[in-house]
């Protein structure tokens, strides 16, 4: 019944993956997440001048909070050590782009705690400026590269 999804078992109940016969290896994923403003407000956020202080520093530290807690929010995702989260942000014509890269050696992905670090960072900075601009709206949460493991690279 489970037709090749792994996180289903022959009766197709959720299940979490056994990882224990595969070998740990070096893997790398980046994710983004689009934060969509007006362009007072993201001129006022890339200039520091918002009245909640640091805002792309709270995002970095948040988005890196995410990316540890990311197997407690997500119910069939295994911990997994992290070996380093980068987290940058960057001006963009409509806003903000926060752009994660986590890395770990591990025996299944970091494309979760990507993901997920990207979507906290982006919650972060929309915490940040919505007392300034309530139309902030959060675009698009997507996977840009993964590599290592047994299905190799991909990019989007």
């Amino acid at each position: 019944m489970s037709d090749g999804f792994t996180h289903l078992d022959d009766e197709g109940n959720a299940r979490m993956v056994n990882v224990a016969a595969k070998d740990a290896t070096e893997r790398v994923a980046v994710a983004e997440a689009r934060v969509v403003m007006s362009d007072a407000v993201r001129q006022r956020l890339f200039a520091g001048d918002l009245p909640k202080g640091d805002a792309l520093g709270v995002a970095r530290v948040a988005a890196i909070m995410g990316a540890k807690q990311t197997a407690s929010l997500v119910p069939l995702c295994h911990p997994i050590p992290i070996d380093g989260v980068d987290v940058e942000i960057a001006e963009s014509e409509t806003g903000a782009v926060v752009t994660v890269t986590a890395r770990t050696t591990a025996k299944t992905g970091i494309e979760m705690e990507a993901m997920t670090a990207a979507a906290i960072g982006a919650v972060a900075l929309y915490d940040m400026v919505k007392g300034l601009d309530r139309g902030v709206a959060i675009a698009a949460v997507q996977l840009l590269h993964k590599s290592g493991g047994k299905s190799g690279e991909w990019n989007r």
